[in-house]
């Protein structure tokens, strides 16, 4: 699916406004991202490893000195010269220490982006681009309004999404209602598996996001614990590329072993188990119909299938679009507009021949240039790297022509919308954070003042969404292919002769020509574009 936020005042250029950058071509500025940030990386290490020396030359020298002090045989020479020795190391520390200071606040985006993002963050509630909602009554964590210059923000915004995609895209646009019935909701999945893995303060019981208590952890011990090892920092860079990838048990057993505690009261922390992030309702006045405000707006596409081929005349390839609210329970609503519980997304499902995935306006986009993240990337700890998109497609990095087409377009959407090409990059997802059902996944990921956020996901989801719609409804939402030619097929059938208590079942094989396959699924959820807003 995608997944696309866009929230203004969250989003930093690594250079102040006022300061203009050199004219450099894209893919000049693009490389020397990439490069940029793997020499960050090598940067960090070396000066964590000369850390190390200096403080371990420091501890042999002071060792030194207390051996000179306790045999009581040294002249006071030897002992202030060993001495003098040993304040030289600690100021060489001092300085080595001040350099890896440096470096990580400057990787991570240090005190000055804080105070930055703060200030815009003031001027914005200042200026009521968007204001915590319900103030007079302290607010609720996680919903927020906006004011007449968000408003503006929002529609243009909007607008742009709806032109660059539906319009250009000849796609069909439906609204659906925010309230699900239930049953809905349990043949995509929602009901039972729509979770994130929570923790409770086992004396207060205040709930935290686990994966949320576990990033943060790592992302300090980075930042501010100059003398961590190498090797542990290792360990906690890899945590953190692979978090996402971590089940229950796994991140349970991280938590454990770094001795996390709730960090407003320092009590210990229960097991993560999964906590369902719909909102229930009930739908009339019996409170007998349960129902959900919608999570997503692609449940409305899926059902609609049908209706929507139809009026499409029958043909595939073909995409329907949607905007609207959603709304989701988040267990810790924070990063302001990043992770609120009631957004406005757009989203599109494009529905293709399974057995032709080819894009006839792939080679529009197959050019683009810039970073990628591939999975095997991530695994090994390096950074994303420039890719000619074309290239991953061929290579099959990418699974498909029409996924690497609507990743194409996302680029597009993105940098005209005015993100910066340097820092915006698109990230495969690691294989425990696909579906089973789900053939690639790739998202869009900004670096802002929060780091890399994810902006936008891409995923190719088979056929799922309406087989399963198919089996819970028993409305069969497929589409038939006429073929050229006949084609003979051998079906098995099952004959059970149920009337006659002393006849056994019979099989019997059948040959026939076929000029339809009216059964044929060929949904393949290719783009389901989300803006928050």
């Amino acid at each position: 699916m995608v997944f696309m936020r866009f929230r203004p005042q969250l989003i930093f250029s690594s250079l102040p406004r006022s300061i203009p950058k050199p004219r450099t071509s894209p893919a000049t500025t693009l490389a020397a991202a990439a490069a940029a940030t793997s020499m960050a990386a090598t940067s960090e290490d070396a000066l964590r490893r000369a850390l190390a020396e200096h403080q371990a030359a420091v501890d042999a020298q002071a060792e030194a000195v207390r051996a000179l002090k306790a045999g009581g045989g040294a002249s006071k020479a030897d002992v202030d010269a060993a001495v003098e020795a040993l304040k030289a190391l600690k100021v060489e520390a001092g300085a080595a220490a001040r350099r890896l200071q440096q470096a990580v606040g400057a990787g991570a985006g240090g005190a000055a982006r804080e105070e930055l993002r703060q200030a815009v963050v003031n001027t914005l509630e200042r200026k009521l681009f968007y204001i915590p909602s319900f103030k007079i009554y302290r607010g609720v964590a996680g919903l927020y309004d906006y004011g007449p210059p968000g408003c503006r923000v929002k529609a243009n915004v909007l607008s742009f999404w709806r032109q660059h995609f539906v319009l250009e895209e000849n796609m069909l646009e439906v609204d659906c209602p925010c309230v699900t019935p239930e049953i809905v909701l349990k043949a995509s999945g929602h009901v039972e598996k729509f979770t994130d893995l929570m923790v409770k303060d086992e004396k207060t019981g205040t709930c935290y996001r686990a994966d949320h208590l576990l990033k943060d952890f790592c992302k300090e011990k980075l930042e501010k614990d100059l003398t961590l090892p190498q090797e542990k920092a290792d360990e906690f860079k890899r945590v953190l590329a692979i978090l996402d990838d971590l089940s229950a048990e796994e991140l349970g057993a991280k938590i454990k072993e770094y001795g996390i505690i709730a960090p407003d009261t320092k009590n210990p922390l229960s097991d993560p188990y999964p906590f369902n992030l719909m909102f229930q309702t009930s739908i009339g006045p019996t409170g007998l119909s349960v129902g959900y405000m919608r999570p997503e707006t692609a449940q409305g596409i899926f059902v609609n299938f049908k209706d929507l081929y139809y009026y499409n005349g029958q043909k595939l390839p073909f995409a329907a679009a949607q905007i609207g609210q959603a709304f989701r329970n988040e267990i810790s609503p924070r990063q302001g507009l990043l992770r609120v519980r009631e957004f406005t997304l757009a989203e599109i499902e494009h529905f293709v021949d399974p057995e032709d995935k080819s894009h006839p306006k792939f080679v529009d986009v197959a050019d683009l240039e810039f970073l990628m993240f591939p999975r095997e990337l991530q695994l090994s700890g390096e950074s994303a790297k420039l890719m000619k998109l074309g290239d991953a497609v061929s290579k099959g990095t990418v699974n498909n022509e029409t996924l690497g087409y609507f990743i194409g377009r996302v680029y597009l959407f993105l940098t005209r919308l005015g993100i910066d090409k340097g820092q915006l990059r698109f990230r495969q997802h690691l294989p425990n954070e696909m579906a089973h059902y789900a053939a690639d996944c790739w998202d869009a990921e900004i670096e802002c003042s929060y780091g890399w956020i994810e902006c936008v996901g891409i995923a190719d989801r088979s056929a799922y969404d309406l087989r399963a719609h198919s089996e819970k409804s028993g409305v069969p939402l497929v589409a038939h292919e006429k073929f050229s030619k006949p084609r003979e097929v051998e079906v098995k059938y099952h004959i059970q002769l149920s009337s006659f208590p002393l006849a056994t079942p019979c099989f019997s094989w059948f040959t026939y020509d076929i000029f339809s396959c009216p059964s044929k699924h060929t949904e393949t959820t290719i783009l389901n574009g989300i803006l928050y807003i």
